[in-house]
C-alpha cells in the first residue's frame, strides 16, 4: 500500500491561518526549498527573480474568480440562505450546480429570492448531494443582464476559514493581476503574490510567461475521507492549455530551461496535458487528476505554492514534487517561524 492520509497530518496553530493578505502582494514571505542541496532559505516573495534566468518560463493560471457567494431568502419563512454557485450547467435554462447552507432547510420546489428588491428568483429543482442542489434561476432579461445581476448580487467567495466579513479590498486582492477568463470559485492562490512591478522586472530579465486556464472548483479543497489515497476521487475542473503556451513550454523543455508551475492548479493542468514524448499538448476539457507521492513529473522542474492545510490534496502534491521528508521538515520550520498559511498566506518556491 502507498501513502496514507494520516501521514499528511500535522499540528497547525489556528493563528497561522492568514485572515488578511500581506500589505503588498510581493512582500509576503518566501521559503525557498532547493531539492538538489536539501537546503531551506527564508526570503521575501520579490526575491523570486533571483532564481530565474533569461528564457526560463513561469506558467501562470489566468482564471478569474467570479463573485460566487449569494445570500437569499426562502419563500414564506424568509430564512436567510447562503448559495454558493459552483458550476453553470445550462446557459439557456439558467441551470446551476450550487451549495446551499443551511442545507437542511431547502427542499425541491422551494423558491429563493435575492436582492433587496427580490428581482432575482431561483427554484430548487434537484438534490444532487447532501449539501449540493441544482437551481434554476427565473429571470426575464437577456443572458448578459442575468450575468450582470449575479455580479451585482454576488460576494467575493473567500474561503470559509476566513471568519471576518468580506471587505471591499477583497474583490481586488482575491484575484491575480493576470486574471482574464472568469470561471473559478476560488483563486489560484500562489498567483496572488505577483505584483505588476515584479512581473515587469521578470519580463525585463528575459523570463517568459506561458498562460493556461484551470477554473478552480471547490473540489481542490474537498477533504480526503479515505486513509488509502489511491481510493480518493478528485472533482473535475475545467482546463484550457492553449497552443501559444504549449510552444513556450516545449521550447523551454528543448533548451533545458527552468519551467516553473505557479501553483498546484498549474501543475495539475500541465500534468493532465502531457504527450507520450513528455512534452506539453494543447488541451481543452476536464481533469480530475490527483497527484500524490510517489509521482514522476513530466513538465515543470520548479514550483511556486502557498502553505497548505493538514491532510489536503495540495499538501500531497507538493510532497510528491519536493519529497515527503523534505516537505515535512519545511512545514515544521514554517510553523516554528510563524509563516502564514492558506489562501492569504506566504509562499514557497521549490527548485
Amino acid at each position: 500500500m502507498g501513502m496514507k492520509l494520516s501521514q499528511f497530518d500535522f499540528n497547525l496553530p489556528p493563528e497561522l491561518l492568514a485572515e488578511y493578505p500581506a500589505p503588498n502582494r510581493d512582500e509576503s514571505r518566501l521559503m525557498v526549498l532547493d531539492r538538489a542541496n536539501q537546503t531551506i532559505e527564508h526570503k521575501q516573495f520579490k526575491d523570486l527573480i533571483n532564481y530565474f534566468d533569461e528564457e526560463d518560463v513561469l506558467v501562470l493560471n489566468n482564471t478569474k474568480v467570479f463573485p460566487a457567494r449569494l445570500f437569499g431568502n426562502k419563500e414564506k419563512t424568509g430564512a436567510r440562505i447562503e448559495v454558493f454557485l459552483l458550476r453553470e450547467l445550462n446557459k439557456e435554462t439558467k441551470l446551476w450546480d450550487v451549495l446551499v447552507d443551511p442545507a437542511r432547510k431547502i427542499r425541491i420546489g422551494n423558491k429563493l429570492y435575492f436582492g433587496e428588491d427580490e428581482s432575482l428568483v431561483a427554484e430548487v429543482i434537484d438534490n444532487t448531494t447532501s449539501r449540493g442542489r441544482t437551481l434554476r434561476f427565473l429571470y426575464d432579461g437577456t443572458y448578459e443582464e442575468f450575468r450582470k445581476k449575479l455580479q451585482e448580487l454576488g460576494q467575493t467567495p473567500l474561503p470559509k476559514y476566513i471568519k471576518r466579513e468580506v471587505e471591499p479590498e477583497d474583490a481586488e486582492r482575491y484575484q491575480t493581476i493576470f486574471a482574464k477568463h472568469e470561471g473559478a470559485v476560488a483563486a489560484p492562490t500562489s498567483g496572488l503574490h505577483f505584483s505588476k512591478h515584479l512581473l515587469k522586472r521578470l519580463e525585463i530579465k528575459g523570463i517568459n510567461f506561458a498562460e493556461l486556464t484551470l477554473h478552480v472548483g471547490l473540489g481542490t479543497f474537498s477533504s480526503v475521507e479515505v486513509e488509502d489515497l489511491s481510493k480518493h476521487k478528485m472533482d473535475s475542473e475545467e482546463i484550457i492549455v492553449p497552443a501559444n503556451a504549449v510552444d513556450i513550454v516545449n521550447t523551454a523543455i528543448k533548451n533545458k530551461k527552468r519551467i516553473c508551475a505557479v501553483g498546484t492548479t498549474v501543475m495539475r493542468a500541465l500534468e493532465s496535458s502531457v504527450s507520450s514524448e513528455g512534452t506539453l499538448n494543447s488541451y481543452q476539457g476536464w481533469t480530475n487528476k490527483f497527484i500524490f507521492p510517489p509521482y514522476e513529473f513530466s513538465i515543470a522542474n520548479c514550483m511556486v505554492t502557498n502553505f497548505h492545510t493538514p491532510k489536503s490534496t495540495l499538501l500531497m502534491m507538493v510532497s510528491a514534487f519536493a519529497g515527503y521528508d523534505f516537505v515535512k521538515e519545511a512545514y515544521a520550520q514554517a510553523v516554528k517561524e510563524k509563516y502564514r498559511f492558506y489562501t492569504y498566506g506566504d509562499a514557497m518556491l521549490i527548485i
